[in-house]
């Protein structure tokens, strides 16, 4: 069942969330993105986890009176979300935008419209993405899967349990109501928090897809993900996670659980070889994705696709 939305104001509202730490170089371009998005912006609340260098001096000069500048040093990105989440409380809709990735023109609009035209609104909805460098210029061609696939759509907690598809909050809108029964992010994950988020919202109803470019998506060096080519054991935390939570998986009775955690297994161990090729350590992904072929052979076709992918800079 979809979580209440009875409660969501009239007049829809988008509050943006972003932490950040040591986000100086990337900070106003995101906060500026945010602001640009229009009348439908309830504000940006910018939610500092302890940052050493310029970041809070570059967000407070930036004047504007709809940004609110948090401190929550040292308490990781789930906590200092969480924090940001419960400032705005008039806003019925929230997004989750990193530090180094910016909005597009016209996203939460587009989301928010789609999200609330007729019937009962669903917990979240995702668009999709632009690759960019650390520059700004776009790097991928995400523009040609776009044209040929649809991804998944409507009640996608199965798809969610084999692989997280959603690239980070900053293509997702989540309903407030949603986001409050679902618990938050789980301060105790560092890496895939999202993944596990998204899996417990799935649980409490329809999150929608729609094809519109929302997110410019920044590959750089010294991003969270990008960082000293990420193991699967990095991960292994989040998976524990997910599959011991009731939560995020109801009904698992009619689930093929042990399947779906092989699959999972296989996405994460792809995403890595994928991200240490683009990464310009291109013998460790083929390393890594030759170790995933080997882990799950029956997913050879996923894994080729996947890291084939990257290869051609999708």
């Amino acid at each position: 069942m979809a979580a209440d939305l009875s409660s969501s104001p009239a007049t829809p509202l988008v509050a943006v969330v972003i932490a950040v730490r040591n986000g100086a170089a990337f900070i106003e371009e995101a906060v500026r993105s945010v602001l640009n998005q229009g009348a439908c912006l309830a504000g940006v609340v910018v939610v500092d986890d302890g940052s050493t260098d310029d970041t809070r001096e570059r967000v407070a000069a930036l004047g504007d009176p709809r940004i609110q500048l948090l401190s929550n040093p040292g308490h990781g990105v789930s906590s200092a979300r969480n924090a940001g989440a419960a400032l705005l409380p008039e806003a019925g809709w929230l997004l989750f935008l990193d530090a180094d990735d910016r909005l597009a023109p016209g996203a939460l609009d587009h989301l928010l419209r789609l999200a609330v035209q007729g019937g009962e609104p669903p917990v979240a909805i995702y668009g999709d993405y632009e690759r960019i460098a650390a520059d700004g210029r776009v790097t991928g061609r995400r523009h040609l899967l776009r044209r040929r696939r649809a991804k998944p759509s409507g009640l996608i907690l199965e798809r969610l349990l084999s692989g997280n598809f959603l690239i980070n909050g900053g293509v997702v809108l989540v309903s407030r109501s949603g986001f409050a029964a679902s618990g938050g992010f789980d301060p105790a994950l560092s890496l895939c928090e999202d993944w596990h988020l998204w899996c417990r919202l799935a649980a409490l109803g329809p999150i929608l897809y729609t094809p519109r470019h929302v997110l410019d998506y920044r590959v750089h060096g010294a991003s969270v993900m990008m960082g000293g080519h990420r193991r699967f054991a990095d991960f292994r935390p989040a998976l524990e996670r997910i599959y011991a939570d009731a939560a995020a998986r109801p009904g698992a009775g009619d689930m093929p659980l042990a399947r779906l955690r092989r699959e999972a297994e296989v996405a994460l161990m792809t995403y890595c070889a994928a991200q240490a090729f683009r990464n310009g350590g291109r013998w460790t992904g083929v390393r890594l994705a030759l170790g995933a072929l080997r882990h799950h052979p029956r997913r050879a076709p996923y894994v080729a696709a996947r890291f084939g992918g990257a290869m051609a800079g999708l």
